[in-house]
């Protein structure tokens, strides 16, 4: 099979950094090409050489047979090259034919074609066999469909290459499976696609091959079938991971929080459940069954309407996330780049925001010796890898910055911690740290709670899960009970253990 794409000896420096050294990529027409790596491994630098974002020091690209050096991104979409961002590029306020053909409207007569520009977009959107009205807001949209408008943006290039990056990490199961049947269609038409992931699970369904990078450099080029999962892993990593989830067993210590019959706007309508000192309590269930929501009413985030929250036996009224701090609770939201982290201040800026009175000397100035030494003692413990705590957030891998929130809560001395979606766009080596700092934070007492949409992490790494369904937590499963078709029996409210448990109690606080 002809190759559309060769990379060759790409090299890049960045000040202190080479983030490409020696780097090759080969791209054959009409296939799933798979690019594996842990955060920091490269992947992204190549990509952004490939469309012109960044310019590469050496080496040579080849495309369709000539030698190409975009300058920009507009040059490689003109070239029929197009990149799928894992945080979405759709303009909220324009419709779905605006975004898609933002920077080239059809014109006549000097005039954008509004009529030809609906048209296209929905021939483009009836390729995908998607369902979407051109002239919705992106803003009504749902996750899924704006990731098939981000399709349909770059197939309006008449794209040869479709770079994807990480495109299931916000996608249900269902959803997934309608993408990857997208991409099925479009490998039929002769398109190509690189595609980047951190799911171990779907890679090999979906890709023929796999690239895999370590360190700046190309590692080896593999076909799926002719090697085994845990050999990728180990080509990945550099080492064996002996355990996906190293679970421990947890001692359960006393009860220290109880959330009483929470309701909190639409997504929370009477939600109960218990946790223990030094126990993993995973929370399960389909997206939109109110997870997130139910630990921001908790948190202080979200306004609770009704119910009531108890923290070592006493009555807390927690109202603003600082209250909830207070109570030495603490939030790892699953978007730490917008929620989790400022991602222009530095390592240890981040880490000590929790607790600047810690540092205040005579109650005016900041003890900047102190501050870095917090700052260094947390980041060589959670093992971050940064030159310097000075280091801007934003320059770190996100398995990294996920562990500078950690490190954020850990200074607080945070009693309860909420983990959601700690692993989201974490590469595996990464992903087994985080497990391990879990477990060691258990270890001392703290209780976790966990929000994840992957059931295996669910699985194997929680002591107990509760399963929610539309506002209300349908069930509740000790580890070793579950699987996977009774959690996703609960999730689609199948099966309802608290439907009958919390009935009476129910009746009498309403």
């Amino acid at each position: 099979m002809e190759n559309i794409l060769e990379m060759v000896n790409i090299e890049k420096e960045f000040p202190g950094v080479k983030a490409c050294k020696k780097c090759k990529l080969e791209l054959r027409k009409g296939e799933v090409h798979v690019l594996l790596g842990e955060n920091g491994a490269g992947k992204s630098t190549l990509m952004k050489i490939l469309v012109g974002i960044e310019q590469k020091d050496a080496g040579k690209i080849i495309y369709r047979g000539k030698e190409v050096n975009f300058q920009n991104y507009k040059q490689s979409e003109e070239n029929g090259i197009g990149i799928i961002y894992q945080e979405f590029n759709l303009i909220p306020k324009l419709s779905v034919c605006e975004n898609i053909f933002i920077g080239k409207q059809p014109t006549k007569n000097g005039l954008v074609s509004w009529k030809k520009m609906q048209e296209e977009a929905k021939k483009i959107l009836d390729s995908l066999q998607v369902n979407i009205d051109v002239n919705a807001k992106i803003e009504d949209l749902g996750v899924a469909q704006q990731q098939m408008v981000e399709i349909a943006k770059v197939l309006s290039i008449d794209a040869n290459i479709i770079i994807m990056d990480e495109p299931t990490s916000a996608l249900t199961e269902k959803e997934i499976d309608k993408l990857f049947e997208t991409i099925k269609r479009l490998k039929e038409q002769g398109v190509s696609i690189i595609y980047i992931s951190h799911r171990m699970e779907e890679i090999a369904k979906i890709g023929d091959r796999a690239t895999i990078m370590r360190d700046g450099e190309y590692i080896a080029t593999v076909e799926f079938g002719s090697v085994t999962m845990d050999e990728i892993i180990n080509l990945i990593v550099g080492r064996t991971l002996s355990e996906k989830y190293p679970k421990e067993e947890h001692k359960q210590g006393k009860l220290i929080l109880k959330a009483s019959h929470i309701k909190s706007g639409s997504m929370v309508k009477d939600v109960s459940f218990e946790v223990y000192e030094g126990e993993i309590v995973g929370f399960a269930g389909l997206m939109g069954a109110g997870r997130t929501e139910t630990m921001r009413a908790i948190f202080g985030a979200d306004i609770m309407e009704k119910g009531e929250v108890f923290i070592d036996d006493k009555k807390v009224n927690i109202r603003s996330p600082k209250e909830a701090i207070d109570n030495g609770i603490g939030f790892l939201t699953e978007d730490r780049k917008n929620q989790g982290l400022v991602l222009n201040m530095s390592v240890k800026e981040n880490i000590t925001l929790t607790n600047l009175k810690e540092l205040i000397d005579n109650g005016i100035f900041l003890n900047l010796k102190k501050e870095v030494s917090i700052a260094k003692k947390l980041s060589d413990d959670l093992t971050v890898k940064t030159p310097s705590v000075e280091q801007k957030t934003k320059n770190l891998s996100g398995g990294n910055q996920q562990k500078v929130v950690l490190a954020k809560w850990i200074n607080r001395d945070c009693r309860i911690l909420i983990f959601d979606e700690p692993t989201r766009g974490i590469d595996v080596g990464a992903k087994s740290e985080i497990y391990k700092l879990m477990n060691k934070l258990c270890n001392k007492g703290i209780a976790i709670i966990m929000i994840s949409s992957e059931l295996p992490e669910i699985m194997g790494m929680s002591d107990r899960i509760y399963v929610m369904h539309e506002g209300l937590i349908t069930g509740e499963v000790k580890s070793t009970e579950a699987d996977q078709n009774k959690l996703m029996k609960y999730a689609i409210n199948e099966l309802n253990d608290f439907k009958n448990k919390y009935a009476t109690e129910r009746e009498v606080s309403q």
